[in-house]
């Protein structure tokens, strides 16, 4: 995925809410985002890779927002790396201590099932044929129960994970409830996504584990989402989700109190009350128009144009505003122009409207107009989305040369220096921001 998207669903009686990010470190901007709106962290790592490259990047996303982390190891219905090396692997590259839930018995061919420590049982794996039916689950216990545990798993398997529970309650690190919260300590849990196996088991540990919806700072002051009345803040923005209506949605975390749609609300960087357009939760390409939601909802709304990313909308009586979402300086920067010299329009409103999601920023050249920009960005990748997306949505073809800068600066003390004047070194360039404030590259 590129972008991230929102699932709501029930189970046991709690209703949650997932967002799904983009895995790639060239979105990382995005996920930060999503993170803001977000009051804990799955990390699903391959277990036949371990740690990749943009693993790295989103957790030191994820260590900005001190968030709970946990994590899932996944795919073990192929051949794996050895546990304790994948779990060194967590603790040596990202510098967080794991406590192990449960334990895999073999993978790839030979997968036989987890051992869940807390309940001393094997969870016994039968193929699910590529998940399409659900796979029986058989517990055994493992104390005083030899024979049916080595006729389950096998003999040679036995005294592996006889080995192996012997060395993680002697040296593994214990479980502790504050440090999880604190973002100190992960909970590991093994399984199969594909094949639908150890994802419920994880769920239900998740559930027990994680907390209702957590207050937030505002100000000098601190949210709580029972007590107070309406208040949510926007994180995201996605123009054209349905290309026949050119709409544009800007997705809001409800931090507080109860949203009903036929209130008015105060959009409190707008300085105005107005109501809220079209509310609905969006389910992968199903769209929901909603009555009601509530603190830890996820809400999308009509946007005519008045929003940007980190908002705050609260109940007209309510003094919430909440700590903007930073954006990240861009580390790579490209001339873009249109193609066909008539569709300046379409080129411009593109452009914008690209940049307001907070997928791109755009500079120009000093006193020059929007004929050429130059494009910055976080990841390489995005400039692809932004060609395609203008061609797609906006019907644009553009010309992009790449720039060989990698660093931009703000001039702060604009006022007393004469910025025409600066004389840098040879790879030095001068530009502005639509604002008209100037930068180096």
């Amino acid at each position: 995925s590129v972008t991230s998207s929102v699932l709501q669903f029930e189970y046991d009686g709690y209703c949650i809410n997932i967002l799904d990010t983009p895995g790639h470190q060239d979105f990382s901007e995005d996920t930060y985002r999503t993170l803001m709106a977000a009051d804990s962290a799955v990390m699903v790592i391959d277990a036949s890779k371990g740690v990749e490259p943009q693993t790295r990047k989103l957790f030191k996303v994820c260590g900005m927002r001190g968030i709970p982390i946990f994590t899932f190891i996944n795919k073990l219905d192929r051949d794996a790396k050895d546990t304790l090396d994948l779990l060194d692997d967590i603790e040596k590259e990202l510098g967080i201590e794991t406590v192990p839930m449960n334990w895999p018995i073999g993978s790839g061919k030979a997968f036989k099932g987890i051992y869940e420590r807390e309940e001393r049982d094997i969870v016994t794996y039968s193929d699910t044929e590529k998940g399409t039916k659900e796979g029986e689950e058989h517990r055994i216990a493992w104390d005083d129960n030899e024979a049916a545990v080595k006729e389950a798993i096998g003999d040679e398997f036995y005294e592996k994970l006889n080995e192996d529970i012997e060395l993680m309650d002697m040296a593994g690190a214990s479980f502790d409830l504050d440090m999880v919260r604190a973002g100190k300590l992960t909970p590991v849990f093994f399984g199969s996504a594909l094949t639908n196996f150890g994802v419920e088991i994880f769920l239900k540990h998740f559930l027990k584990m994680t907390t209702t919806p957590l207050p937030r700072k505002s100000m000098d002051t601190t949210v709580d989402p029972v007590e107070r009345d309406f208040s949510a803040f926007v994180f995201k923005i996605q123009a054209n989700m349905n290309k026949a209506h050119r709409d544009r949605i800007a997705f809001m975390r409800i931090c507080s109190g109860k949203f009903e749609a036929d209130r008015e609300v105060k959009h409190v960087q707008g300085g105005r009350t107005m109501r809220l357009l079209q509310p609905q939760q969006l389910m992968a390409d199903e769209r929901k128009i909603l009555d009601e939601a509530y603190a830890g909802d996820i809400i999308g709304v009509f946007d005519p144009g008045v929003f940007s990313i980190g908002d705050t909308i609260c109940a007209p009586k309510e003094d919430v505003k909440y700590e903007g979402i930073p954006t990240f300086a861009p580390e790579h920067f490209a001339r873009v122009r249109q193609v066909d010299t008539m569709k300046r329009k379409q080129f411009v409103k593109g452009i914008s409207q690209i940049a307001q999601e907070g997928a791109i920023q755009i500079f120009q050249e000093l006193q020059s107009g929007m004929e050429e920009i130059i494009v910055g960005v976080v990841g390489v990748l995005q400039f692809e989305v932004l060609k395609y997306r203008l061609e797609n949505e906006y019907n644009v073809e553009i010309r992009m040369d790449m720039l060989p800068y990698e660093f931009i600066r703000w001039i702060e003390n604009k006022n007393e220096v004469d910025v025409q004047a600066l004389t840098g070194t040879s790879d030095m360039k001068k530009i502005q921001d639509l604002k008209g404030n100037p930068l180096l590259l």
